[in-house]
């Protein structure tokens, strides 16, 4: 909606100055025709920019991102479907966790496999891992890809909130890095506000240090 109202805004904003370039041109010289001519161009031109933008918010998936190669809508399940097998295939053994959640494809990357205590660095171990799933999500352009940082309860909220986020800008840079488009891909740190384990013991703490990848299907409509 703030897209549109911006357009025509601009729009109206480029209205006015046709208006006023017309007079201008007719100071000039330029018979009441050409500009008649320059005028209609302008709009016409102006028509066609709302309309493709028009276009490209019916474009954006679930999670505001503009992807490339919407898929029809009842082809969602298996596009998903084939993904999903791919994806458990390349990760099987790496401590990846991989959940189909309706239409939608969790991973799950426990920070003991991806990040040192404290530190947004991947380590240098998981860089395999992470190829192995970015070479699927290329093989599915279709995908729109958020990229969530989780933390613990341990230290103070705003530092677990920034390493959260430090840690899925990270996954996301290394990603794009080997030929994810960046159009495609969203992070968020959501802090220690989403655990999913008891952070009142160390088992539970470290499975609530995590990042995760979800991955939804955008479709056409």
């Amino acid at each position: 909606v703030l897209f549109l109202v911006g357009a025509s805004a601009i729009q109206a904003s480029h209205a006015v100055y046709y208006a006023f370039s017309a007079v201008h041109w007719m100071k000039l010289g330029i018979g009441s025709d050409v500009v008649g001519i320059l005028w209609s161009l302008g709009v016409v031109a102006e028509i066609l920019l709302f309309a493709v933008s028009g276009r490209a918010v019916r474009m954006f998936g679930a999670t505001g991102l503009l992807a490339v190669g919407a898929i029809a809508g009842a082809a969602a399940g298996r596009y998903m479907d084939r993904q999903v097998e791919e994806l458990r295939r390349q990760t099987a053994g790496t401590g990846i966790g991989v959940e189909r959640q309706g239409d939608q494809i969790a991973l799950t990357m426990p920070s003991g496999i991806t990040f040192d205590v404290n530190s947004a660095t991947i380590k240098p171990d998981f860089f395999g891992p992470l190829n192995d799933v970015n070479q699927t999500l290329v093989n599915y352009p279709s995908t729109a890809v958020d990229i969530v940082g989780h933390a613990s309860s341990d230290g103070d909220d705003a530092f677990n909130q920034r390493l959260s986020e430090e840690r899925a800008n990270s996954v996301r840079a290394y990603l794009v890095s080997q030929g994810m488009q960046t159009v495609r891909v969203q992070t968020y740190g959501l802090g220690e506000t989403q655990p999913i384990a008891d952070n009142s013991t160390e088992a539970g703490r470290r499975a609530n240090r995590r990042v995760e990848i979800l991955l939804t299907p955008v479709v056409e409509g």
